[in-house]
């Protein structure tokens, strides 16, 4: 998942304005199925979809980080951020306009971004061996927010997709632990039904706040939620 560019400061979040849109209706294409019928009129009749393209973001996940930024405030200037899973690269733009020229953006993903100007973009898995020195050396220091708004290919089994998405928030977490500075910030994409309990207690042991949370962007008939753990004890990795 990627984010926009730096620029176009702060959107309204709900896209939509206060007139009524006209539904546009897809007709179904030959050789089209009808899963990607119903994706695209979803698309071209999604409020967050056209405010993104209005103002520059790369997808409408944009405006997830920014509501879930303006409801916990940790997005600062001059702070280092991590972004897992970047492309398209919305949430790298959103997180780039917040720390300003102080600060920087090292933004992860396995496949190709287009450059966002002002990160830095790293190809690669979050499961390599030499990722985390490759961070450290981008970011230049330890990172104050690792973010993942990383997700597994759907395989319409909730149980199934359940574990996918946990198996890559540990992940995640495992190169945050590595990372993040006293006080930093844990921000991640999980499912409803909420994060395991084993990794909770986990998070909550390492970490002074965490909270769940689902921004107006979600849509209404995706199970997905945040989590945002605050206030990273670091000592809790020394056995402290």
């Amino acid at each position: 998942m990627s984010r926009a560019g730096g620029s176009g400061g702060r959107a309204s979040g709900r896209g939509g304005g206060g007139t009524r849109r006209k539904t546009v209706r897809v007709k179904t294409a030959r050789g089209r199925k009808p899963s990607s019928t119903r994706w695209l009129q979803r698309q071209l009749n999604d409020p967050f979809v056209e405010e993104a393209r209005k103002q520059g973001f790369r997808s409408r996940a944009a405006f997830k980080l920014q509501e879930l930024d303006e409801k916990y405030g940790f997005l600062k200037p001059g702070a280092r951020i991590l972004d897992l899973g970047a492309a398209p690269g919305g949430w790298t733009q959103i997180a780039l306009a917040a720390v300003g020229p102080q600060g920087r953006v090292a933004a992860l993903d396995v496949q190709e971004v287009e450059p966002v100007p002002g990160a830095v973009h790293l190809l690669g898995d979050i499961y390599d061996e030499d990722v985390i020195d490759r961070i450290r050396d981008a970011l230049g220091g330890p990172a104050d927010v690792v973010m993942s708004d990383m997700a597994a290919p759907s395989t319409g089994h909730a149980q199934t997709d359940h574990l996918r998405v946990m198996a890559l928030i540990e992940a995640a977490y495992d190169v945050a632990q590595s990372l993040l500075a006293p006080g930093g910030v844990f921000v991640a994409k999980v499912l409803q039904g909420g994060t395991e309990r084993e990794l909770l207690q986990i998070l909550k042991r390492d970490f002074v706040k965490v909270s769940h949370a689902k921004p107006a962007a979600s849509r209404a008939d995706s199970r997905e939620m945040y989590l945002v753990a605050q206030g990273f004890r670091r000592e809790a990795d020394d056995g402290g």
